[in-house]
């Protein structure tokens, strides 16, 4: 584990146009394409976050409000929301841009948890998350209901 990271290390933007090969019959992108961005999205952000390799400990949550379509440019905003010891939550946001109007649709929503492992594979300690901003502590509270609400759940 190196040094606790920067601020902007804790989140990513990445893009991606959708092509004719992501879509279903209907000619929307296929939802399980969009998980899998927004998984990939989760998983560097969390990376940087913890200066180790992750894995996926669970997809929390996945709504999705609008349609994208193929042409659309994918933009998934992924930003660690809480850290545990060796787990962390990143919150990944799906937006749909149409390319030449710039007009841009919230599409999705996603919460994932991922787990650090050290050299050994085994789960490792993560750097402490420190919320400066509003908003940032209103994401970090915000996740850690999320937790309390699974970690309940897992003792039914």
């Amino acid at each position: 584990m190196g040094a606790p990271p920067d601020r902007d290390v804790e989140r990513i933007v990445l893009a991606q146009v959708m092509l004719p090969t992501d879509a279903n019959g209907q000619g929307n992108v296929h939802g399980g394409t969009l998980m899998k961005l927004a998984d990939t999205a989760g998983a560097i952000a969390a990376m940087r976050h913890a200066g180790r390799r992750v894995v996926t400990a669970m997809m929390d949550s996945m709504t999705f409000q609008y349609p994208v379509s193929v042409g659309d440019l994918v933009v998934l905003d992924a930003r660690v929301s809480w850290v545990g010891r060796t787990s962390l939550e990143v919150e990944v946001s799906i937006d749909a841009e149409e390319i030449v109007s710039g007009v841009r649709h919230r599409t999705s929503t996603a919460f994932f948890v991922y787990v650090a492992l050290d050299d050994a594979g085994t789960p490792g300690p993560v750097p402490p998350l420190e919320p400066r901003t509003t908003d940032e502590r209103a994401r970090f509270a915000a996740a850690e209901e999320r937790r309390r609400f699974r970690l309940a759940q897992r003792q039914r």
